[in-house]
């Protein structure tokens, strides 16, 4: 919040009466008005949204959108479970929360695309391949990742380690043995895991390439990073959505394959030869069993 504050209180002699209004609502109940359009503070505040834009400007950025997202980066990872429910009700429109939550992942999708790029995808992409292990760190909500890439990582590679634990003892037992011939995968998005820049900061003083999965560069894991991912994500109620992240990803698993096609055609022969061994798998005209 500290850049924001001290751009509001360098200018507040200057701010209009109105505009003083806007000041004081944003520097005490900033959790709300971050997700709230121009037109909404506006009338929360009691003043115009041409106010409220003008407002924007004077403090020094380019517009509302920019005053917006500054805002936004600044508390998403400070929000309680509570306070996201409260700040959910200005957001979502519950009278069509499917199309509400979708539109907001496609958003969040192309602001993904938007904010990569492939040069840093692609030295990401060459460290994964050429490591000895891969080690994937994520805790709460981001493990859900974690567990998805180091699924087809540990049948693509099978060099992969995957680490969940807020134990330290535990963590660095699993840690200890990383190297300059390692990759560290660190994901991490609000609220941020002071786990995970631990995890990355030892993975870093070993000599390890470390890679970031986050959401903004304002994340504190991008300091430790050789390598930044951005997926943007966002809240929806009290659950993260990690749609953008998951497609990112997507993206690597897919780089990943590619670089080193020949082997892993051969492995998922010899899988699909197993999984056909020992019917894994419903083939068609069969109605399948109880097997999950």
């Amino acid at each position: 919040m500290q850049n924001l504050l001290d751009r509001i209180n360098s200018s507040y002699s200057g701010l209009s009466k109105g505009q003083k209004l806007i000041a004081a609502y944003i520097s005490t109940r900033y959790d709300k008005a971050a997700y709230m359009t121009a037109s909404k503070l506006g009338e929360n505040v009691g003043v115009s949204e041409s106010t409220v834009v003008r407002f924007a400007t004077e403090i020094g950025y380019e517009g509302y959108p920019e005053l917006q997202r500054a805002m936004q980066e600044m508390i998403r990872d400070k929000l309680t479970s509570v306070q996201r429910i409260d700040v959910a009700s200005d957001r979502i429109d519950y009278g069509d929360v499917l199309s509400s939550v979708l539109n907001q992942d496609i958003k969040l999708i192309k602001k993904t695309m938007d904010e990569n790029n492939n040069e840093s995808f692609v030295k990401a992409v060459d460290a994964i391949v050429n490591s000895r292990t891969i080690y994937i760190f994520a805790v709460k909500s981001s493990f859900a990742l974690a567990r998805f890439l180091g699924y087809y990582f540990e049948l693509i590679f099978g060099n992969v380690k995957i680490i969940e634990t807020t134990s330290k003892t535990q963590m660095y037992e699993q840690l200890f043995r990383i190297d300059k011939q390692d990759v560290m995968i660190g994901i991490s998005f609000p609220r941020y895991s002071s786990s995970t820049v631990e995890a990355m900061t030892f993975a870093a003083s070993q000599g390890a390439h470390v890679i970031a999965i986050t959401d903004s560069m304002t994340s504190p894991v991008t300091k430790i990073a050789d390598c930044v991912l951005i997926a943007k994500s966002d809240m929806a109620s009290v659950v993260d959505s990690l749609v953008a992240p998951l497609s990112l990803i997507n993206a690597i698993i897919v780089a990943t394959v590619e670089q080193k096609k020949d082997e892993v055609t051969q492995t998922f022969k010899q899988l699909e030869s197993i999984w056909d061994r020992y019917d894994l798998y419903i083939k068609n005209g069969e109605s399948g069993s109880n097997e999950q």
